[in-house]
C-alpha cells in the first residue's frame, strides 16, 4: 500500500461508514479513477454517495458498479450518468493479487473513502469478508465500553482539576 498523503483542509472526503460495519476490512489499496469534467467537479462540492457501491473484476480490470456522483448543477447537456461504470486504474501486480484474493470464497471489493491527492481523486479499496450478525454486536459493544471508558476518564480528569 503506498504511503499516506496530507490533504489540504477543505478538500472532499467521503467515507463509506457502512464498509467497516458491515465488512471485515482484510487489506486496502489506493487506486485512481477514471472520471469526467463534471464528475469531478461535483466530486470537489462533496456530491456523492456510495450506497451500495461494489468494486468487481473484469477481462483483468476493477470496475466500480453503484457509485452515485450526483449530476453536476452547472453543467448543460454534457452532465454524466449519475450511476454509470467507472474504471479504476491500479498497478498491474495490484490487479493480479486483487484477482487472487476475489477468486476465493466469500471475498469482495468495497470502497472505503474517496479524496483528493494533488489535484487527483483516489479511491481506498477494502478486500473485505463480510461479518457475522455477532461480529457486529461485539464491534458496537466494544465501541460503547470505548466510549463509556472515556467518559469515565474525561469526569476523573474535571473532578481533578
Amino acid at each position: 500500500m503506498a504511503a499516506k498523503k496530507e490533504q489540504k483542509p477543505g478538500t472532499p472526503s467521503i467515507t463509506n461508514r457502512k464498509a467497516r460495519h458491515e465488512f471485515t476490512i482484510e487489506d486496502s489499496f489506493e487506486t485512481g479513477i477514471v472520471l469526467t469534467g463534471t464528475e469531478v467537479k461535483s466530486l470537489r462540492q462533496g456530491n456523492a454517495s456510495f450506497g451500495d457501491a461494489f468494486a468487481y473484476m473484469k477481462s483483468g480490470e476493477v470496475w466500480l458498479k453503484e457509485f452515485y456522483i450526483k449530476p453536476f448543477e452547472h453543467g448543460s447537456y454534457n452532465n454524466h450518468d449519475p450511476r454509470r461504470e467507472r474504471k479504476l486504474l491500479l498497478k498491474r501486480e495490484e490487479i493480479r493479487k486483487i484477482d487472487r484474493a476475489v477468486s476465493q470464497k466469500g471475498v469482495t471489493l468495497v470502497p472505503l473513502k474517496l479524496y483528493f491527492t494533488r489535484g487527483l481523486a483516489k479511491l481506498e479499496l477494502g478486500l473485505a469478508k463480510g461479518k457475522r450478525k455477532y461480529d457486529k454486536r461485539a464491534t458496537i459493544a466494544a465501541k460503547d465500553e470505548k466510549r463509556d471508558r472515556d467518559r469515565e476518564i474525561k469526569r476523573a480528569k474535571m473532578a481533578g482539576i
